[in-house]
């Protein structure tokens, strides 16, 4: 699977928006710790909120050369270890509500560019 471009939902890009300004990091890289903080969390459900008014990413900017490891990685956390081949489409919005779950919880943890280097040090 290889994406082009991503759109993460209306209410996710307000949030992102907030986070940068807190922490002083640009939302491709808020994106990037949401997603990675929401899998740690584990597998998610649910519906994703409407993204025909959220902010599109390029999806090289959102995911740099890491994108194979990362699907493999969204792979691993929704589906377990056993080979699977989900549809595309599933997976992109698996996805959106990981962002979005990562993104409610970068929320509350990241209210200054200290907290930023503290998380991304591994303290936080």
């Amino acid at each position: 699977m290889h994406i082009n471009k991503f759109r993460i939902s209306s209410t996710a890009t307000g949030q992102v928006r907030i986070i940068s300004q807190r922490s002083g990091l640009t939302p491709n890289l808020v994106c990037r710790m949401a997603m990675l903080s929401s899998f740690e969390s584990g597998p998610i459900s649910g519906a994703a909120d409407d993204t025909s008014e959220g902010q599109e990413f390029n999806a090289y900017t959102l995911f740099g050369d890491f994108q194979p490891l990362l699907i493999d990685l969204l792979r691993y956390v929704e589906f377990g270890p056993e080979v699977s081949e989900p549809d595309d489409n599933d997976l992109l919005e698996r996805l959106r509500l990981h962002i979005d779950r990562g993104v409610r919880q970068l929320s509350v943890r990241l209210k200054s560019p200290a907290d930023a280097a503290e998380l991304i040090a591994g303290s936080a």
